[in-house]
């Protein structure tokens, strides 16, 4: 794989891998250079399936794209056959079966890789605010109950920082109506009446309630800031017409 990727540091089992795409690696240009993996964003369709390619073989397996919507939907790739598709909408998926990549596209929004212990399971969420505030993770995390999963591990990708995520009151009111522990995760912001959100330490929250202690990754520190980091990540915030990178877990 492309050395200027992220590799997750996170004690996944052996047979379960792992990267983060950044903007390097690709053929798209202008705003989209080079390693545009959205093909819903203006981008010359032959430059994204290009780079669609490249990341498939760099991985050595196939990365499924789903149709993002900012819901809670959570698909599995491999049950039924049929759900192996690109463009399902949803915003996280899971699979058991080896070879299929769990991937969510990003451009300020939080994805999120998680796998259990033993490696049967991996699954991959899309968390923009929305979709954690509606449950998005907890509604991933219970693929791996259902099964009795012993220990589930979840990895926090780049994101937009809590220096960069200025919100107004009501996402604010979303995530505390849901847990009031949420208001620590907000400080005010230079615009009055808004807030600046920590998008990581809210999904951390929501992850222990959820049960799963062990979270690596981002830890909401300048490194991990889409918009704070032009050269390697694309940011819808910063640019308004963005590329997407991508965030893949799956089974060998």
């Amino acid at each position: 794989m492309d050395a200027r990727w992220l590799v997750p540091e996170w004690p996944a089992p052996s047979n379960v891998r792992a990267v983060c795409t950044t903007r390097e690696g690709g053929v798209s240009a202008g705003r989209y250079e080079s390693l545009n993996l959205g093909d819903h964003v203006g981008d010359e369709p032959a430059h994204v399936a290009e780079n669609r390619s490249r990341l498939r073989a760099a991985v050595g397996a196939r990365p499924v794209f789903l149709q993002q919507v900012h819901g809670t939907g959570v698909v599995a790739l491999d049950a039924p056959q049929d759900a192996v598709r690109d463009g399902t909408a949803a915003d996280a998926c899971t699979a058991t079966a080896t070879g299929l990549a769990c991937t969510i596209m990003v451009a300020d929004c939080l994805p999120v890789l998680f796998t259990d212990e033993s490696g049967h399971r991996v699954a991959a969420a899309h968390a923009g605010w929305r979709g954690l505030a509606g449950g998005v993770l907890e509604q991933t995390v219970k693929a791996f109950e259902a099964e009795g999963a012993s220990r589930v591990i979840a990895w926090l990708g780049p994101c937009i920082g809590p220096k960069a995520f200025e919100v107004g009151p009501e996402v604010k009111a979303a995530f505390e109506a849901h847990a009031p522990e949420a208001a620590s995760c907000f400080r005010p912001a230079p615009a009055p009446g808004k807030w600046l959100a920590d998008l990581p330490a809210l999904a951390r929250q929501r992850l222990q309630a959820a049960g799963i202690g062990a979270v690596y990754g981002n830890d909401g520190s300048d490194l991990w800031c889409t918009v704070t980091d032009a050269s390697r990540f694309f940011s819808h915030r910063r640019d308004g017409v963005s590329g997407r990178f991508a965030a893949l877990v799956w089974k060998v």
